[in-house]
């Protein structure tokens, strides 16, 4: 059984605040009696009351999860405390003044001190409970808000890899009766590619050196495809090799960048992928010199960069952010800003 101790003590600071509360109440109804009376007695009971319900509460399994017993233990677990607790404690506040409070004129102020602890125990027990009742629900809600985030991630990844899959077969299909040669290139690297993102399936992120390995090979089969057209160039300093993003993250970017800027385009072009650092933040960058964008398309909201963009508010959220940079002399740039992580953030 492991305990917070952590937790316990702030219990029990919360508890003392409360008997030094409920011993205030009981010195004003009662001025003539010593205020010290009130303070040890209210003291040894909430003390009691404390230590019987912080602890007993470990012996339910129901309380390890949700912070708090269930079913009958819910209640019969303070109920029972507060009873003890009383008794523990007065018999405390007795042998600490030296008298009796069960005769004489302590047989007098039992009722009033009864009713005085039952509310204060209460009180104290129906707030621990929504304490501890809102930090489960609260982890709850985290936990699931996680998974949620995690599983839309995934769903993201499904819907990129079958969008690049598809437009390669059908290019593959074409690359077979036109020139079985340069089919037979591509699809060495489409096994290469594939190879590579299988292994990457398993993992919602990896290394940096490892997404641009698959860039490199899905760039080979867009430069089988169109020949002298697509020239490309991948920059990734030492540094950054292992630096950590999501799977996949450019692989959309560049998809665009050949699609909708270079293929239009008759004398092709050139893609640059590069990565740099910015202080805490990763830089990277995606330029084409193809057509550029059309007039009032800076929001660029094709399925790629919608994409892109949900995965990095889903995975950083406010900490990631893309901008798209139209040149008319040198088509389209795409620059993410996101958190350094990995071991180079910590280097």
């Amino acid at each position: 059984m492991r305990i917070d101790w952590i937790a316990k003590a702030s219990h029990l600071l919360q508890t003392l605040a409360f008997c030094l509360a409920a011993s205030a109440i009981q010195f004003a109804f009662r001025p003539a009696q010593p205020y010290e009376i009130a303070l040890v007695y209210s003291l040894a009971i909430g003390s009691s009351i404390w230590l019987l319900i912080d602890f007993g509460r470990e012996w339910f399994a129901s309380s390890r999860t949700t912070g708090w017993p269930q079913g009958h233990a819910a209640w019969l677990l303070p109920l029972g405390s507060v009873a003890a607790g009383y008794v523990a404690g007065t018999l405390i506040g007795d042998a600490w003044f030296g008298w009796s409070s069960w005769s004489g004129i302590g047989l007098q102020t039992l009722p009033a001190s009864l009713l005085i602890t039952a509310l204060a125990g209460t009180a104290a027990s129906y707030y621990f409970y929504t304490r501890t009742q809102s930090s489960y629900l609260t982890a709850r809600m985290t936990e699931a808000h996680y998974q949620a985030a995690q599983a839309r991630l995934k769903m993201l990844e499904t819907q990129l890899e079958p969008h690049m899959l598809f437009n390669t077969l059908a290019n593959l299909r074409v690359l077979i009766d036109a020139d079985p040669g340069r089919a037979q290139v591509m699809l060495d690297h489409l096994i290469a590619y594939l190879r590579a993102t299988l292994n990457a399936s398993r993992a919602s992120t990896h290394a940096l050196q490892a997404e641009f390995a698959r860039l490199r090979d899905y760039l080979e089969l867009m430069a089988v495809r169109m020949g002298p057209r697509l020239s490309f160039s991948l920059e990734l300093p030492a540094a950054l090799a292992s630096a950590e993003i999501p799977t996949l993250l450019l692989q959309p970017l560049v998809e665009n960048a050949i699609q909708h800027g270079l293929e239009p385009k008759v004398g092709g072009g050139t893609v640059t992928v590069r990565a740099s650092r910015s202080g805490a933040m990763l830089a990277l960058e995606v330029h084409d010199t193809g057509m550029g964008l059309a007039p009032g398309a800076l929001q660029a909201n094709g399925f790629g960069l919608t994409q892109v963009r949900e995965r990095l508010q889903t995975a950083y959220g406010a900490e990631a952010r893309l901008m798209v940079l139209p040149d008319a002399q040198a088509g389209v740039g795409i620059r993410i800003e996101l958190p350094l992580r990995g071991a180079v953030a910590t280097g």
